[in-house]
């Protein structure tokens, strides 16, 4: 009786474990091996208003946040800054004046975004407001000496099956969400991609900023293709946005080394 319930066990343990292990073989793969990221791409929730849990008030739903554990830790002075936002939101957030999201804001925003993969650089094109972001895989290291990027600069490697992306030098003129949470140019982000099956990925990014809060935090959200058969990038424009602002981009593709 042993032998047959021992049996049973191991058969119950291949039934259920199968189906996941088979979901995330199908994610396709790149010819080096890596995960293929190709794709448009959108997040699901509310964090676009508030990356904290928050009730529903007027033109806002109520949602569940992406924080760990819910608590951002500010440091005192920079919480009053955070209250002063809040408190100003309609026309200090950023966003109210068409200016680009930044990371990792610009992952969570209510417009898809596209993803182009090379061997050398992954290419997101964002709806919104026309982003565009590049991520070398290229090996290269971060410029030398601090930019002011809107973007961040973005260098990657591969951990396995995870897209590991440090972004720095920022500057500090965006916000998290339009909750009035925010940061300094001493912003630095380290965001991880993990493909979760064919259709999702996990995306998760940890924040430092030792001028703003008292130690790293971090969001967690889940990325879902668009899968609709005619589901591409559409025209967005916002009055005031203006392109040459934002892209008079030397080439430091190579970066430092």
């Amino acid at each position: 009786m042993r032998s047959r319930s021992t049996f049973s066990a191991i058969v119950l343990v291949v039934c259920f474990c199968a189906p996941a292990a088979a979901q995330n073989a199908a994610f396709k793969r790149t010819p080096d091996g890596k995960p293929d990221l190709t794709g448009l791409w959108q997040t699901m929730g509310t964090a676009y208003w508030n990356i904290q849990d928050h009730s529903a008030e007027k033109g806002i739903p109520a949602g569940q946040g992406i924080v760990e554990g819910n608590d951002i830790p500010y440091r005192p002075d920079a919480l009053a800054k955070k209250q002063a936002n809040l408190e100003n939101r309609a026309t200090a957030d950023p966003e109210s004046k068409c200016d680009v999201p930044g990371i990792p804001r610009a992952m969570y925003m209510q417009l898809p975004f596209q993803i182009f993969q090379t061997p050398e650089m992954v290419t997101m094109l964002f709806e919104y407001v026309h982003a565009v972001r590049y991520i070398y895989t290229n090996g290269s290291k971060h410029p030398d000496g601090h930019i002011d990027w809107w973007m961040g600069d973005s260098r990657a490697h591969w951990e396995g099956d995870t897209l590991v992306i440090d972004v720095v030098d920022f500057n500090e003129d965006t916000w998290f969400d339009r909750a009035g949470n925010y940061h300094s140019d001493a912003l630095h982000v380290v965001e991880r991609l993990t493909p979760d099956g064919p259709d999702h990925i996990t995306y998760e990014a940890t924040i430092e900023d030792p001028k703003t809060f008292t130690r790293p935090w971090k969001i967690s959200t889940v990325l879902y293709r668009r899968k609709e058969p005619n589901a591409r990038l559409l025209e967005y424009e916002c009055y005031g946005f203006d392109f040459e602002k934002y892209y008079p981009y030397p080439d430091i593709s190579k970066g430092s080394k």
